[in-house]
């Protein structure tokens, strides 16, 4: 059969000479260089238009929920940072608050032409592709911004379609984006190690210090951190310390090449910048728990905020909390406990708790001290109300007293018979012994004696003769929590009430102050993204009682204090040349029945409330204090005020 001569391809009238007439063999078959360079300018077109296609269809999606999220840092008083909380440890930073030296680190360890470029490297993706095709490790070879946006965008996972849609977003972001805007939000989502998601943590991470504080050696080792911090952390042994050596040098080397430092800058660093040692991952243990309960409580109450909207993260939360206090309020509860308390050799001293608060005249809250570990002990010993206050709320007995009784003052006093005697010596009618129908009666009590004294009969009928709703009322103005308070019956001036340390410091404060105090307060300042969230303004200071009253109340309290520290505690106060100018203190005492412990403090501008209790893990009910720290110690009852006394004069 004879074979069908092959005939060339004709298209709608347009004749192709293909293949080629006038050619015999394999030549007819070879393109000129007409047809090559058509099939070319062709082929190129369609692949123009299918790249703009893809490049029109593929949007820049919204982040993802990691590279949104950020740790809520908190700080002390002073400014230093206290923790960062959250599921990821990272704090965004603007390229203001980065130092030039960190900016040129990293370009010249990741990608030189970085503000030259489109924003993608073609060649380290056809590298990629290669790699993966071959099933070999996947490489990397991306630009900056296109780390940016794994990081910020897409997942974390190593595929081609991974990579293509990297490419394209990578593109339609340097057209959407300035570079300076790419370089921040990569330092900003990178991860550096130890826990650390952006530059700012790091900083914190290896060197202790803010970004902004970083030197050019030190940002040359954080930048080598980049290529995978699980290699080039110095801390991961003696292999990961001479790679992260050699890079450091190399990255510091390679600065000089693009010129992005001098030699004679280069020449300053020849000594590795050792970091800090690898520590766990923050932890809410010790008080720092107990603080940040205290300071998102306050938050949640002042800015309507959530425990979800912390939970997102990314606030800085600026508190009242100062760290050498909160260190020695923490010290002194030990060096009492370890002194005098052997829950091994007495059972009575097992599950004693302690809480403490020490509270500013304005309201600031500076210290507390929330029990042993806030990981393991989760109750806020120093923020919980549940633990009946004693004769600690005996002065608001006294204040309300003097503050609405018709005559009252300190020399008033009950005689035998409860009848109030309000300007000293009584004599009542008929008897023996007087003058003509009157019989002498052995002189009351004065109210500052009874206060010293602790008297409960004389508190019982002073509270039942004011009126136990003004007494109640009066404890409010001062800033008890109404809830806290027991029901008004005959044992209510006694101090059935459960007010927290907290709360009880607070009140204290207006007795110290002639008369004003202030609502507590943990959080001077609270920012996220830059902006200032409302509500964190300092609290206004308001009258609870006379001046008169206060004055009156506190100078007693002042009594108090001599009686309840004893010689040791007294001559440590007032000894050397950080003697108290003002000292005055309230306390539970002999006659007090409850489960529970409690000195009110005041002196060198801070009131400090202590309690002390037993209470057994998982259950409700407090335990007796009788016998705790042996048989002389009245009901646990020395300990608060030698737990104050260490805390004030730092012994």
């Amino acid at each position: 059969m004879a074979r069908r001569p092959i005939r060339p391809i004709r298209l709608r009238g347009l004749r192709v000479d293909y293949p080629r007439r006038g050619r015999s063999n394999w030549r007819r078959w070879v393109p000129s260089w007409r047809q090559a360079l058509s099939g070319i300018l062709l082929g190129s077109g369609a692949l123009a238009g299918l790249f703009a296609v893809v490049y029109a269809s593929v949007d820049i999606p919204d982040e993802n929920a990691e590279a949104r999220r950020q740790g809520t840092v908190y700080y002390w008083a002073d400014g230093s940072q206290m923790v960062s909380v959250g599921a990821v440890d990272r704090q965004n930073v603007t390229l203001a608050d980065i130092p030039d030296s960190v900016e040129h680190a990293v370009i010249a360890a990741e990608n030189e032409t970085f503000y030259s470029d489109s924003g993608v490297s073609a060649k380290g993706i056809a590298r990629a592709a290669v790699s993966m095709v071959k099933g070999d490790e996947t490489q990397g070879g991306s630009t900056i911004t296109q780390q940016y946006v794994k990081n910020t965008y897409l997942s974390q996972e190593q595929s081609a379609t991974r990579k293509f849609k990297e490419f394209f977003i990578s593109l339609k972001l340097s057209n959407k984006q300035n570079k300076k805007e790419i370089l921040q939000g990569y330092l900003n989502t990178s991860w550096f190690g130890r826990g650390a998601y952006g530059i700012q943590a790091a900083a914190h991470a290896y060197y202790g210090v803010p970004a902004k504080d970083l030197d050019p050696s030190q940002a040359a080792l954080l930048a080598s951190l980049l290529k995978g911090a699980e290699q080039y952390d110095p801390a991961g042994g003696k292999g990961n310390h001479e790679r992260a050596v050699d890079r450091w040098k190399w990255i510091l080397d390679r600065q000089v090449e693009i010129g992005a430092m001098t030699k004679d800058e280069r020449a300053a660093y020849q000594k590795f910048p050792e970091p800090r040692p690898a520590a766990k991952p923050t932890s809410l243990g010790g008080q720092t728990g107990y603080l940040v309960d205290i300071a998102n409580k306050y938050i949640k109450k002042r800015s309507g905020l959530t425990d979800k909207d912390l939970f997102r993260g990314g606030y800085r939360v600026h508190t009242t909390f100062d760290k050498a206090r909160v260190g020695q309020l923490e010290r002194a509860v030990r060096s009492v406990r370890k002194r005098d308390l052997d829950p091994k050799k007495r059972p009575e001293d097992k599950y004693v708790e302690v809480g403490a608060a020490s509270v500013r005249s304005d309201g600031a809250v500076v210290a507390v001290y929330g029990g042993a570990d806030a990981v393991t002990h989760f109750a806020n010993n120093a923020d919980t109300a549940g633990v009946p206050v004693g004769s600690a709320f005996k002065p608001f007995v006294l204040a309300a007293a003097l503050q609405h009784g018709d005559g009252i003052t300190l020399d008033s006093g009950y005689d035998s018979e409860g009848r109030l005697i309000k300007d000293g010596p009584y004599a009542a009618p008929g008897g023996a012994g007087a003058g003509p129908g009157q019989v002498m009666v052995t002189p009351p009590t004065p109210l500052r004696d009874a206060l010293v004294k602790s008297s409960n009969a004389t508190f019982v009928l002073l509270g039942k003769g004011i009126g136990l709703k003004k007494v109640k009322e009066l404890a409010v103005s001062a800033g008890l929590h109404e809830e806290s308070l027991a029901r008004l019956d005959k044992s209510f001036p006694l101090g059935t009430s459960t007010p927290s340390a907290v709360r009880m410091a607070d009140a204290y404060t207006a007795f110290s102050n002639d008369g004003m105090r202030a609502d507590p307060y943990s959080v001077t300042r609270v920012t996220r993204d830059g902006e200032v969230v409302e509500g964190f303004g300092k609290p206004e200071l308001r009258r609870a009682m006379d001046a008169s009253v206060a004055n009156d109340v506190h100078n007693t309290l002042g009594m108090v204090a001599w009686t309840r520290l004893g010689r040791d505690g007294k001559s440590a106060m007032f000894a050397g040349p950080k003697a108290a100018d003002d000292l005055s203190a309230g306390a539970t005492g002999e006659d007090d029945r409850m489960k529970s412990a409690w000195f009110i403090g005041h002196s060198k501008g801070l009131t400090t409330a202590v309690t002390m209790f037993r209470s057994k893990p998982g259950t409700p009910q407090l335990l007796g204090m009788q016998g705790v720290g042996g048989p002389d110690s009245g009901r646990g009852n020395v300990f608060p005020p030698r737990i104050w006394s260490a805390y004030v004069t730092g012994t």
